[in-house]
């Protein structure tokens, strides 16, 4: 019971145990935000380079694959420019003019060729199909679609309101002030030191701008202008604490952010091209190349369609042949491919 007795002494060193609590506290909350400064750093980089490889990628196709492009533009015109000429200098009857606009419309539904805005004799059950008509897969319009959804969802991410979102830019707010304060320019008039200023002042500026806290504190631990606190003194330590804290909600939003844009990105068709690049490339396949050898198989096909249609032009081939349709060499598993290059042929014509 004697010992009982004695544990009311412990109550004698409340301060140092608070200190010692402050200690171990402010280390966890320091260990926690370099943690998340590394990872900020780490996911910055890496959607910074996917970005790169997607630029780096389209730039590559686009100039291997421009030449094939404009080819089958060539075609394409080649082809419109055939039928404008027998619906001009050929005689036929109603039907077979019917019949003839159908094989046309169906060149044009199909993808084969591009649609013909400037032609107005279809009849007007023809016409009313066309309108009604989808081709079975638009790349560029879903490409557009998609990518629109995809920022659409990411900026409504950024902006919707949360609790502590006016905090989080009063913290940024006054970490940028802090820096200004040290960093400007006309603070020194040392012409060296305004040089050098001026330069950290473009990287907080840009840091600020694009509400981006960790670069601004991987700023101030560079430049070490950090506040200086008196480790010793339980009011120093404890705002200590509750400013990396607050800090530390800001990073971990900032790199939930990134991990969200980086998603996003990945998820456009521009991203599912790399990606599948990259993997293909895993397997020793060069999806270029590929792509390349799709190209240039369509351009054979539709080669093929304009002689086809040159010969019925030049009445090398009969009515009923013609009528039969054009050869149609494609495979099925290269749809997503002729889906590739009808994007790059809208690019190439914009």
């Amino acid at each position: 019971m004697a010992r009982k007795k004695s544990l009311p002494l412990q109550s004698t060193e409340v301060t140092p145990l608070a200190l010692s609590q402050l200690h171990i506290r402010l280390e966890f909350l320091e260990a926690e935000h370099k943690s998340l400064l590394k990872q900020i750093k780490r996911k910055r980089t890496e959607l910074n380079n996917f970005v790169e490889q997607m630029r780096t990628f389209a730039t590559e196709i686009f100039h291997q694959a421009s030449p094939h492009v404009q080819k089958m533009a060539e075609l394409d015109r080649d082809i419109h420019a055939l039928f404008d000429e027998i619906f001009t200098t050929r005689k036929f009857g109603k039907q077979t003019i019917k019949n003839i606009e159908a094989v046309y419309l169906e060149l044009q539904l199909t993808g084969i060729i591009s649609p013909n805005a400037n032609r107005k004799q279809f009849n007007t059950e023809l016409n009313e199909l066309f309108n009604n008509s989808e081709p079975e897969s638009d790349f560029s319009e879903k490409a557009a679609e998609d990518s629109h959804q995809y920022w659409q969802a990411q900026q409504s991410v950024e902006e919707s309101p949360s609790v502590g979102r006016t905090e989080d830019k009063r913290k940024i707010r006054e970490t940028f002030l802090r820096l200004a304060e040290i960093f400007h320019p006309d603070k020194t008039r040392d012409s060296e030191t305004q040089i050098y200023h001026t330069e950290i002042m473009k990287s907080i500026n840009k840091a600020y701008q694009e509400g981006d806290l960790a670069r601004l504190l991987e700023i101030e631990r560079i430049q070490q202008v950090g506040e200086v606190i008196d480790f010793n003194n339980e009011d120093d330590l404890t705002r200590k604490c509750r400013t990396i804290e607050q800090q530390n909600q800001i990073l971990i939003t900032q790199y939930e952010n990134l991990k969200l844009e980086l998603r996003l990105v990945k998820n456009t068709p521009e991203g599912t091209m790399v990606s599948d690049s990259r993997k293909a490339a895993k397997k020793g396949i060069n999806s270029i190349s590929l792509m390349l050898k799709t190209i240039e198989s369509q351009m054979n096909v539709i080669s093929q369609i304009r002689d086809f249609v040159k010969d019925f032009r030049e009445q090398k081939i009969t009515i009923k042949e013609f009528l039969g349709g054009p050869p149609t060499p494609r495979s099925l598993d290269e749809e997503i491919m002729e889906d590739i290059l009808e994007q790059m042929l809208s690019e190439l014509m914009r």
